[in-house]
């Protein structure tokens, strides 16, 4: 077991004019007491424009920062934003290659697709192309790094003639590579690809131990056709911790602000309305005041406890299989001063119990897991070399850049459904406003139950299901239930209880239509009570992709 924090960056409102530098500078001061107390890695996020949530868009920049001020611990992107429309590839290749050498090859490369609404519109990435662009960057940096020069790229995302992109990486052939993972097929993703899985879903030592055999499993089958030219076999799971030696104290001091995180969090990714320089998530989050778990069972508060309770939490992780766990501890209000008590505490009586023999069983797994990795090397196609010298030609190179294909059927096709899903949302927002309960489920009658539950199972989309068979319950309270049954690629919808539903959502009617329309987030309708999820809470959370945006869970 290794161990990491990560940083979101958080700042809740209300700002002061040097909120964000002494944001940076207590961060800094965190990172030193990790780095001199053993702990393993920080990881630091990328993201745009989520006031509040994440204040963290340039992490190359203060990632280096902190390679000046630390001798151990590594350096990880958690993640960079792979699409190129938010980073050029030759960029991330040269930020990282530099970040490796000033730190002395300390750098782990950490990838992720983005999906926030704020990201994707800001920089006009296709949320219905992300995930190829992201696959198709990763392919390309990775050449960047060990290919001499740079044999160039051709492809609908990333037109770039050979170029030697400098500098190089310390380590060789490369940093380890991980991806960004929120449920059990991005996780699938990862080990398909050869690289880490760096988990973003708070998820009990159960749900952690599927994961990590799923993981192991296909990145040891003939499946695994890695991404990089090296392969980084490492399962990695995040939750908020606080420690201290009074249980009630550690959660007093670390529960608002992981409440805070998960608040702010499916405020940017759900359906919530934002609008820039104005929307107070703070605010909304201490009005609606939702419920922080209690400790043991929950996630989201199992890690805020005595030592003795974090040992025998990251015991449970470690007998399943996971191999990192990393700890927000910078969350909503969360105090610099509790933060660096723990951190200390932490490592003066967590760590211990987990270092001793771990360089060993590590040298065991390379072992057992080398035969896999050298198969799956040889499936990955080979770094190009160029057949003759390339000579620069400026004119030609901009005239091939610059060209861009007609969009395809496809694409329109696409942007048509786009524009529907759009026009109807707004339509319901319409409808929504200003209307009580009461008035929404008696709009939601029989008719209209039929007419939105079989929109959605046309709506259905198997790319999205990721090969998921069974039944969707929705019980719209008080007394009304639809299942939408997925089977051989199809979805269906009919009124009445399902047999065996892999998922149960029970909310009332009236909410069903704020979500569809975009006005409730199901996030804080879930902390506030008036939603409840039975069965497999990591299918909940890809509803609404499943059929389409038809549906806003």
């Amino acid at each position: 077991m290794r161990f990491g924090i990560f940083y979101e960056h958080q700042l809740p409102r209300p700002w002061e004019r040097d909120s964000e530098q002494r944001l940076y500078a207590d961060a800094l001061e965190q990172i030193e007491i990790a780095d001199r107390v053993g702990f393993d890695y920080v990881w630091e996020v990328e993201h745009h424009f989520l006031e509040e949530y994440s204040h963290s868009s340039a992490p190359e920049v203060f990632l280096a920062a902190a390679s000046q001020r630390t001798s151990n611990i590594r350096l990880g992107h958690g993640i960079v934003q792979a699409p190129s429309p938010v980073n050029h590839p030759a960029r991330v290749a040269e930020r990282v290659a530099t970040l490796d050498l000033v730190s002395g090859g300390r750098v782990d490369f950490g990838t992720g697709e983005a999906s926030s609404a704020a990201e994707l519109g800001g920089f006009g990435v296709d949320r219905e192309r992300k995930r190829d662009m992201w696959q198709d960057s990763l392919d390309a940096v990775t050449r960047m790094f060990v290919e001499e020069p740079f044999a160039g790229w051709h492809s609908p995302y990333l037109r770039m003639p050979p170029r030697n992109v400098i500098p190089k990486t310390v380590q060789k052939p490369h940093p380890p590579l991980w991806v960004a993972c929120s449920r059990r097929e991005t996780i699938h993703l990862a080990a398909r690809n050869g690289i880490g899985a760096l988990s973003f879903a708070f998820v009990h030592p159960e749900d952690a131990g599927k994961w990590s055999r799923d993981y192991y499993r296909l990145l040891e089958s003939e499946e695994c056709v890695p991404a990089g030219f090296a392969v980084n076999a490492n399962l990695a799971i995040v939750l908020p911790m606080m420690c201290h030696e009074d249980p009630a104290e550690a959660r007093r001091r670390g529960g608002l602000g992981a409440a805070f995180f998960a608040y702010a969090l499916a405020h940017y990714y759900g359906p919530s309305k934002h609008t820039p320089g104005n929307s107070d998530i703070w605010r909304n989050f201490t009005k609606e005041r939702p419920r922080v778990g209690a400790q043991g069972t929950d996630p989201l508060a199992g890690a805020l406890g005595s030592p003795q309770q974090l040992i025998d939490l990251i015991a449970r992780y470690e007998a399943v299989g996971v191999d990192q766990m990393i700890f927000v501890l910078q969350a909503g209000p969360n105090r610099h001063e509790h933060i660096c008590e723990s951190l200390e505490l932490f490592g003066k009586k967590v760590l211990p119990a987990f270092t001793e023999g771990r360089e060993e069983r590590e040298r065991d797994k390379s072992s057992r897991l080398a035969p896999a990795i050298e198969a799956a090397l040889a499936r990955r196609s080979p770094a190009r070399t160029l057949s003759q010298p390339y000579v620069i030609d400026e004119a030609a190179e901009l005239a091939r850049v610059t060209h861009r294909p007609a969009p395809s059927p496809a694409d329109l096709l696409n942007g048509v459904r786009r524009r529907a899903r759009l026009a109807g949302q707004q339509f319901m927002g319409r409808l929504v406003a200003g209307r009580s309960d009461e008035d929404l489920a008696r709009w939601l009658g029989p008719r209209q139950q039929r007419v939105v539950f079989t929109l959605m199972a046309r709506s259905f989309r198997p790319d999205k299901a990721f090969g998921f068979e069974g039944a969707l319950e929705f019980r719209l309270l008080p007394r009304s239930t639809w299942t939408i049954g997925v089977r051989d690629g199809r979805a269906r919808a009919f009124q009445g209880r399902a047999r065996n539903p892999a998922l149960t959502l029970s909310l009332p009617a009236a909410d069903l239509v704020r979500i569809l329309a975009g006005t409730a987030n199901p996030a804080s309708l879930l902390m506030s009570g008036r939603l409840e999820i039975t069965g497999d809470v990591s299918l909940a959370s890809r509803v609404g992709e499943m059929f389409g945006g038809a549906s806003a869970y």
